[in-house]
């Protein structure tokens, strides 16, 4: 069964934009794609194991050839664990708010989590990397306050969406779709732009 896995980075529950424009998306999806499975991982859950000392011995040990032991077995076996959910999907979509210009934290945690040496990319001394999650697709809303790509740079900068599509495109995942909400919420209304992502979304969601 194909199986669709929302990964959520906002933590602001009912406050969230992302996450409102993302319920929009699977209610759509789930009307409309009855046969098909959807899951959410939210990475405020808890459930999320951090990436320290442990882990980061345990990538090196593998990408040397060798088995981790000790603490860094275990850090390796929950990583294992946090990529197999993952893995399990065919397709994906992300809710992501923009924090300080770039991704929420927890989402950069998730990404050191599960990329990985024979998980998600191989590499090759001569060729360089190579993505393995191939034939996946992914949906990603991207929000942002007062950051928009008509607005100087006073406004800040989007260092959010290349960041998670190069990572994307890294992994092998190249079937990308993107929904932006985008409003100048010190000086305009948000309402049209917010209407306009959310049907956005119904419109992704039937054909996704």
């Amino acid at each position: 069964m194909s199986t669709l896995l929302h990964i959520s980075a906002s933590p602001r529950g009912a406050a969230s934009e992302s996450l409102a424009i993302a319920r929009t998306f699977l209610e759509t999806y789930r009307d409309t794609r009855p046969d098909r499975s959807v899951e959410t991982f939210d990475l405020w859950d808890g459930t999320l194991p951090e990436f320290g000392p442990a882990a980061a011995e345990a990538k090196m040990a593998i990408f040397a050839g060798q088995q981790p032991t000790g603490a860094a077995a275990q850090a390796w076996q929950a990583a294992e664990r946090t990529f197999e959910r993952f893995d399990a999907a065919d397709r994906y979509l992300f809710s992501v708010p923009m924090w300080n210009a770039g991704i929420p934290y927890v989402l950069k945690q998730f990404i050191d989590v599960i990329s990985q040496p024979g998980k998600v990319f191989g590499f090759d001394p001569e060729q360089g990397y190579r993505g393995l999650l191939t034939g996946k697709k992914a949906a990603v809303i991207y929000t942002s306050a007062v950051y928009g790509p008509d607005r100087s740079h006073r406004f800040g900068a989007d260092f959010q969406q290349p960041y998670l599509t190069d990572w994307l495109r890294w992994a092998g995942i190249t079937d990308i779709e993107e929904i932006s909400f985008r409003p100048n919420l010190v000086t305009a209304s948000a309402e049209p732009a917010r209407t306009h992502a959310h049907e956005q979304a119904r419109s992704l969601a039937t054909r996704f």
